[in-house]
């Protein structure tokens, strides 16, 4: 007579089964003194990997599944998103099953598949909570909020979160809050290894101005509190004292929505805006530019 396996047998079976191949396209990143992160490889010859815990460029290394370790050169990174992304010969190296987008569900079972120096490392909890998209305290764009009920152990950024058939969620993060556990997720971190690989950078924009909100009358806006030399807000003869009450033909209520105006594919568009000028309606047409790499963080 055949032995009858228990669910929760069968599940654990699974579940490790899931933790080994996904783990395939898991490295142990060394890019910085003692214990290392993790990477995903998620392109043939490309791993991305938490930025924050990159902290040299040169001589870095990886540990692939079979224990060999292998040199690595930084291709490029996205502080803002806490994305580096690093290039390898991955001719023995299998490629990451990246999953649809809407298969995060608030709920669903998900595991956090990392690599250490003493070989794959995996944590279980559930997706928690998912949110539209949100900036991060650099500046950066996440599609959408994704936290986690999950451990995250040391060594885990840059891991994968997988669901339980072993696809590629999004990228573990401790770099991006300081409260709880999120994941990048996959939608973003493609977006980003596109644009890094494309244009070695993030393209984001900028107007060249310090604004706060302001209530004038029955309406909301962001009165204009600096206006920077020579920037395209200047450029476009917007002043100090203004009040900005819609860009884009969205109202703007506060700086968040004139952050949202400036996402990357912007860049170069000239945007209409509605503007109260000493209580007199005025239009103008705003050229978004490109922020300078070196000044890639929140402000506008």
């Amino acid at each position: 007579m055949a032995e009858t396996v228990s669910p929760l047998v069968a599940l654990s079976n699974d579940l490790a089964a899931t933790v080994d191949r996904a783990g395939r396209s898991i490295v142990a990143v060394h890019a910085r003194h003692r214990l290392p992160s993790s990477g995903i490889h998620w392109r043939t010859g490309f791993v991305v990997t938490a930025d924050h815990a990159v902290k040299r460029e040169e001589e870095i290394t990886v540990t692939l599944p079979d224990g060999r370790t292998e040199p690595a050169s930084l291709a490029a990174r996205d502080p803002a998103t806490d994305i580096a992304v690093l290039r390898i010969d991955s001719a023995l190296l299998s490629a990451a099953t990246i999953g649809p987008d809407d298969a995060l569900q608030v709920g669903h079972i998900a595991l956090a598949v990392g690599r250490g120096e003493s070989g794959v490392t995996a944590s279980l909890g559930v997706v928690s909570a998912l949110g539209g998209p949100w900036r991060t305290w650099r500046g950066g764009t996440i599609d959408r909020f994704v936290r986690l009920d999950l451990t995250l152990y040391p060594g885990s950024s840059g891991g994968a979160l997988i669901d339980v058939q072993g696809r590629v969620l999004g990228l573990n993060t401790s770099g991006l809050t300081r409260s709880v556990d999120v994941a990048i997720p996959a939608a973003t971190v493609t977006r980003i290894l596109d644009e890094l690989l494309t244009r070695g950078r993030v393209a984001r924009g900028y107007l060249g101005v310090g604004m706060q909100p302001v209530r004038v009358g029955d309406t909301r806006g962001v009165i204009v509190l600096s206006v920077e030399p020579d920037g395209p807000a200047a450029q476009a003869g917007l002043l100090v004292g203004d009040v900005l009450l819609a860009l884009d033909g969205s109202p703007v209520r506060d700086t968040d929505d004139v952050q949202a105006a400036l996402r990357p594919e912007n860049v170069g568009r000239r945007l209409a805006a509605s503007v109260s000028r000493g209580g007199a309606s005025v239009q103008l047409g705003i050229v978004v530019g490109e922020r300078p790499s070196a000044g890639q963080g929140p402000g506008r």
